[in-house]
């Protein structure tokens, strides 16, 4: 009587074994139907390094149109071209005058403002013509640097493209994006007031076009950063003593150069450039007797163009010492091959850059070689920003 007790007990318990088993299988298959379905028609593939890519490459694209900004900027500067359009409208302006009767009302505005009364009073509508666009065309290029940003972005979130630390950083880009273009009108209304200063060439504040361009090149640093990170895989070399001194020494060089970049600004934005035009002296002397000519003295570092220019060229001369100290430091240094690369290149444009400075200043600014020279300076900051992602920690 026991026997067939015990036999039907362990007949129950391999049954309940068995549909246990069956359920697993089912849950271990409906998890990898899930999982099969994200990777072909979900957002989980883009963590992968193909998504990396795509993000990337979208990212160093967004840097050359904020490059492009850049260049377009300085050019619209050099050929005065930056209070041609007296009001800021995001969509209204989009669309230039067309017709004769447009144009004529568009001169008219401009007619009132100190840049006309001043120096373009004898301009004709033609010449007119040619600044406004100039403007116009800087606006636009603004514009699509926005939505170069801000429309790809929303998809890549929809489709969940991004981990959750780069979300605030892509929000950040967005946001900077949108504080750039107020930035940039708040620049420009400082050329439009009339002013009671004792010189009476019509100009922006330096201080705007300095926090303006700044603006821009964090912009573009930002971004070129993320984007090398996310496409150059990061080169795994040990971390040696000479290693940790060669990245920091980097990133100070890297500081100096974007500061140097910056001072030009100041130096567009009071014309310091047509102050002395000798070099290495600047006059008859190494240091002139107008250094120190305003008061309180630390107003000559901002507003003083003789100084403006001085502490220019020395920071210039500093940035190119110091990526030759870097260059002769990495020698030491066991690097892969792209890293050396890197270091190279950003010496050899050091050195260019400071031929291109030298030739502007000797031959009075003329604006094609004072636009090289701005253009030269984005692209001094770009090689410095690749010798950093070159030699940033590996993540563990």
């Amino acid at each position: 009587m026991v026997l067939p007790v015990l036999r039907l007990v362990l007949s129950c318990r391999c049954q309940t074994a068995a549909r246990r088993l069956q359920q697993i299988q089912r849950q271990c298959l409906l998890r990898r139907g899930q999982s099969t379905l994200r990777t072909t028609a979900g957002p989980a593939w883009v963590r992968t390094a193909a998504g990396e890519r795509v993000l990337g490459r979208w990212l160093l694209g967004c840097s050359g149109l904020v490059l492009g900004a850049v260049v377009l900027g300085g050019v619209t500067r050099l050929t005065e071209s930056g209070l041609s359009m007296v009001d800021w409208h995001i969509v209204k302006e989009m669309k230039p005058p067309r017709t004769e009767a447009e144009w004529e009302e568009e001169f008219s505005k401009y007619k009132q403002f100190p840049e006309f009364k001043i120096m373009n009073h004898d301009m004709t509508l033609t010449e007119f013509k040619f600044i406004f666009y100039m403007e116009w065309g800087h606006r636009m290029w603004g514009r699509l640097v926005g939505l170069a940003y801000i429309l790809p972005t929303a998809y890549f979130w929809k489709r969940g493209y991004f981990s959750r630390s780069m979300k605030p950083r892509v929000l950040g880009l967005c946001g900077f994006v949108v504080f750039q273009g107020l930035l940039g009108w708040y620049m420009v209304k400082s050329g439009l007031e009339e002013k009671s200063e004792s010189y009476d060439v019509p100009r922006v504040s330096q201080y705007r076009l300095a926090a303006h361009l700044g603006s821009a090149l964090l912009l573009y640093c930002s971004s070129l950063w993320m984007g090398l990170t996310l496409l150059l895989p990061a080169n795994k070399m040990p971390d040696s003593r000479s290693l940790l001194q060669l990245r920091r020494f980097a990133k100070v060089t890297g500081g100096l150069v974007f500061l140097t970049a910056l001072s030009g600004a100041f130096v567009a934005g009071l014309d310091a450039g047509l102050v002395y035009n000798s070099f290495p002296k600047m006059g008859e002397r190494w240091i002139p007797d107008d250094l120190l000519a305003f008061s309180p003295s630390l107003k000559n570092v901002f507003e003083n163009p003789t100084t403006v220019q001085f502490d220019h060229r020395i920071l210039g001369i500093g940035s190119l010492t110091a990526i030759s100290g870097l260059y002769l430091f990495s020698r030491r240094v066991h690097l892969p091959r792209r890293a050396k690369i890197a270091i190279g290149c950003l010496t050899a444009m050091a050195y260019t850059q400071v031929v291109l400075g030298i030739s502007t200043l000797l031959l009075y600014v003329p604006t094609p070689l004072a636009a090289t020279h701005q253009s030269g300076s984005v692209a001094l900051l770009t090689f410095a920003i690749w010798v950093l992602a070159e030699l940033r920690k590996v993540v563990k």
